[in-house]
């Protein structure tokens, strides 16, 4: 067995009756880990390598903390003497090469990683992974298996307490896992875990963040982004604009907004924007969209497809209200935002 591991974490989670895993929190999850640590944690836990997720109680944590410390590895020891004292399932999961995730816990390892900013948005296999997530409704008290919250709730009323369900999704919120230093997050239901937040980042109440998906830091997001987006720094992505991303009819194009670029008010894109890019307020651009480009004399150059300009730094894209037709120009003026909105320490 490798003692080189891409990925682990030790974690506290819930299970439903059968048992079998809703959602892991891990709270310090590790990129490349040392190999006296995954030495370790192999003799006390039985891991042999591979991709694995294994159940330990208690008792075996206990034990291991004492072993950590043996090793002089304070501050993983310390971690596993907190969750010794856990009332619910506790699991160390392995990720020795990144493949597409096969359980619960590995999904919410890489997840984890993501919104901890170890990894940028991209960089990891999570193919097939709502397929393996289960449909969990997350309520006030946690966690809760679908076929399970009927008798949750009753069980609730009759004790005089009333169950609240915030949500019924795959996804739980960010700020319920990992709360990344630096940012604002006007209402936290609206970013998932697995986003990605730069430092400086403002998310007002609009705004919304799906996984695998982020800002690099600092931006004033008021729109959404989509599923598998990045925005690059600086940028501004304007109250109820969109990005098309490859859940939502975006297909395999990666669509990403540059440094420096402001979306406008309902706004929106279907193909990935260059630097220093502007698209006027309500404008929605898709791959196929026919594009006047005009020249610096505000002379028509030629009609092409946006997918042909996806990409290519200062552009300003904009309705002719004259005849209606989307003209695309040179935008040599760049966003910048405010620095003191964005002092979110």
């Amino acid at each position: 067995m490798s003692e080189r591991l891409f990925a682990c974490g030790l974690g506290v989670g819930t299970q439903n009756a059968q048992p079998q895993w809703l959602e892991v929190f891990y709270p310090q999850p590790l990129l490349q880990p040392s190999p006296e640590l995954v030495k370790v944690l192999s003799e006390h836990l039985g891991y042999q390598g591979g991709n694995q997720a294994i159940s330990f109680t208690p008792a075996q944590a206990q034990a291991l903390a004492q072993a950590l410390h043996a090793a002089g590895l304070t501050t993983d020891a310390t971690l596993v003497e907190t969750l010794s004292q856990s009332q619910r399932p506790l699991v160390a999961t392995f990720i020795e090469s990144d493949q597409a995730p096969a359980n619960v816990p590995e999904v919410y390892l890489k997840l984890h990683l993501i919104s901890h900013r170890m990894v940028k948005p991209h960089t990891l296999d999570l193919s097939g992974m709502f397929g393996v997530l289960p449909n969990v409704a997350w309520t006030s008290e946690g966690a809760i298996d679908i076929n399970e919250l009927g008798a949750r709730q009753l069980a609730a009323r009759l004790q005089g307490r009333t169950l609240s369900v915030d949500c019924v999704d795959k996804f739980p919120k960010m700020t319920d896992y990992v709360v990344p230093m630096g940012v604002r997050i006007a209402d936290t239901a609206r970013v998932r875990l697995g986003a990605y937040l730069g430092e400086g980042t403002t998310i007002m109440h609009e705004g919304f963040v799906n996984f695998n998906a982020g800002t690099e830091g600092p931006n004033m997001i008021e729109g959404r982004i989509s599923a598998g987006v990045t925005v690059g720094a600086g940028s501004d992505l304007g109250g109820g604009c969109s990005t098309m991303g490859t859940l939502s009819g975006g297909g395999n194009i990666v669509i990403s907004v540059g440094k420096e670029c402001l979306l406008g008010a309902n706004a929106g894109i279907g193909i990935p924007l260059g630097d220093r890019c502007t698209v006027e307020a309500g404008l929605y651009i898709t791959s196929g969209s026919k594009v006047t480009v005009l020249d610096d004399q505000g002379q028509e150059v030629q009609v092409v497809r946006a997918r042909e300009l996806a990409g290519q730094s200062d552009l300003l894209f904009r309705r002719n209200s004259t005849n209606g037709r989307l003209e695309c120009l040179t935008n040599r003026s760049a966003v910048e935002l405010n620095t003191a909105l964005h002092a979110n320490n």
